[in-house]
């Protein structure tokens, strides 16, 4: 789930509340800003960089929740009585963020209405993207989750061209994030790659014409090769 906030009055809140009770930190990449069991007792807005939400099952399966970006937010089960973390925060890239305890974000919600507005907004826009992974998870093929998580980790459908995908993230991460195997998601990359929907110089890139991997409902118009579209007990 990638979600990117251009809401003014939600940047104005960022900057109110570095200034109200807000701490400052700048967690480095790979650095844990918080364990899953730690308490929950503070949310956290992001100034800069790229924040990876992931929780591990009761048999030790970890399954990658979220990217977050510049703008976005975590932590806030603290507001609906969470005592404890249900997932782990780490840096995926040198980050910048602002540390606000429970009792002073539900105070600066209360009095001032355009910042708990703009606040829900991000709240329901957060809903709205996560009933939309839902839907993907469970009726598109894997081929096409990883196309549609990679258009939104260049954050396509934003203003300007798809940007370079920040951040090393490894095709294991990918194959958490979209339910499958990594054997699956190298095969599903070099075949984005021999398309030309992607290239990869070190930076992934993506490109428009990757959205044809999300709308089309036959995926071997797209030349999928047998090898490609071997079957695979997963994914």
């Amino acid at each position: 789930m990638i979600i990117k906030n251009n809401n003014k009055s939600y940047g104005k809140l960022l900057i109110d509340l570095s200034y109200d009770g807000g701490a400052e930190q700048y967690p480095e990449s790979g650095s844990v800003i918080y364990s899953q069991g730690d308490r929950a007792d503070s949310i956290y807005f992001i100034h800069d960089g790229e924040i990876r939400i992931s929780t591990v099952s009761a048999h030790g399966k970890e399954a990658v929740v979220a990217i977050l970006r510049a703008g976005d937010f975590f932590g806030e089960g603290c507001l609906a009585g969470q005592e404890v973390r249900i997932a782990t925060a780490a840096a995926l890239t040198d980050s910048s963020i602002v540390r606000v305890e429970r009792a002073t974000i539900v105070r600066v919600l209360q009095e001032n209405r355009a910042a708990a507005g703009a606040f829900t907004s991000h709240l329901l826009a957060r809903n709205i993207r996560m009933e939309a992974d839902l839907i993907d998870q469970l009726f598109n093929s894997s081929e096409r989750r990883l196309a549609r998580l990679l258009l939104l980790l260049a954050n396509f459908g934003k203003e300007g061209a798809p940007q370079p995908i920040i951040g090393e993230i490894s095709q294991e991460t990918l194959a958490e994030m979209i339910g499958s195997t990594r054997s699956r998601v190298a095969r599903f990359m070099n075949k984005f790659k021999r398309l030309g929907f992607i290239s990869d110089n070190g930076r992934i890139e993506v490109h428009n014409s990757l959205l044809s991997v999300v709308l089309r409902d036959n995926l071997h118009d797209l030349a999928i090769t047998d090898e490609d579209d071997a079957p695979s007990p997963q994914g």
